[in-house]
């Protein structure tokens, strides 16, 4: 019997998508005749430990995963399952994804006191997010509104709706979806009016590179269209060195299969924190990380750069 230890943040929404992946891993491994038994190491990240200051202001990469990555170095779990969008670009050496699973919806969404949508929040309403990149779209697309920071786990941060009198939040879809909470959404937003994080929806497994037998049933878990939508989103993301700190966002669409390689259709974003500038361009290439270099330098080349040195220096 194999004994495969599987990482992960102890949020509930975590919890839920490693116990998915399991599930998953589980019939793979009796497919391939594999006796597998599974068992799950909760791990407290720096990000869950600092619930009372905007992610802009904790700083630094990898906010929701560094904690985990070492425990894989150090051989005490043997993958773990992360949401791609905490993924920073450059992974510790010796790991590796192992598997890019298909994405859930990668949109954002409103939960709002009134049950209804964007153009329904009140004149001057309260909005709570915790994502720059969030609140930078709707500043544009709302400038009336006041919005203000919200943190904590999904559950926490829909209660805060009625204790704390906002008239709307933002979530990511995927999340909820996962949670089977589909019915607490009052909006989707598509991406032409809030562009969602890099990899926003996707999963990555993450495990170290020389272990050839969780590479082997990881393989099983590959979803390409996923991979190279992921794969362009995240070069945009490295070429312009963010994190989830800064107001960029990306959403990769991939063409259908056919005799040549895959058309890949990126759409990128970067915007100020106020939301009155808002830069936004769309690249298609057959190369994923090509295509998301190309679209991050043609943005900085009309002032990117310029703005995120901004709002780093104010997060300091």
């Amino acid at each position: 019997m194999q004994r495969i230890v599987v990482g992960s943040r102890q949020s509930a929404l975590a919890l839920t998508q490693t116990g998915h992946m399991i599930d998953r891993l589980k019939e793979i491994s009796v497919r391939l005749g594999l006796e597998c038994e599974f068992e799950i190491r909760r791990i407290v990240t720096k990000g869950d430990r600092i619930l009372d200051v905007t992610l802009s202001k904790v700083g630094g990469k990898g906010l929701f995963v560094k904690e985990i990555e070492q425990a894989l170095l150090d051989g005490e779990i043997d993958l773990a399952v992360h949401s791609m969008k905490d993924m920073p670009a450059e992974l510790p050496e010796g790991l590796v994804i192992g598997a890019v699973p298909e994405r859930e919806d990668p949109r954002d969404v409103l939960i709002t006191r009134n049950g209804q949508g964007l153009d329904a929040i009140p004149q001057g309403g309260r909005l709570g997010t915790s994502s720059l990149r969030r609140s930078s779209q709707l500043k544009a697309a709302r400038p009336d509104l006041t919005v203000e920071t919200i943190r904590g786990n999904i559950d926490s941060r829909i209660k805060k709706l009625t204790t704390e009198g906002f008239d709307a939040i933002m979530l990511a879809a995927a999340g909820l979806h996962r949670m089977g909470w589909q019915d607490r959404i009052s909006a989707y937003l598509p991406p032409d009016v809030c562009l969602p994080a890099v990899g926003q929806g996707a999963l990555a497994i993450e495990c170290r590179e020389n272990d050839g037998f969780i590479l082997g049933l990881l393989s099983h878990l590959q979803h390409e269209e996923t991979a190279l939508a992921t794969t362009a989103e995240r070069s945009y993301l490295d070429t312009l060195q963010g994190g989830c700190q800064v107001p960029i966002g990306a959403y990769a669409t991939v063409g259908p299969a056919g005799d040549g390689p895959r058309v890949v259709t990126l759409t990128g974003m970067v915007g100020s924190p106020e939301g009155d500038v808002l830069l936004k361009e769309t690249l298609a290439g057959t190369d994923p990380a090509a295509v998301g270099r190309e679209l991050a330098q043609r943005l900085i080349d009309r002032g990117a750069d310029r703005i995120l040195a901004q709002v780093r220096q104010a997060n300091h």
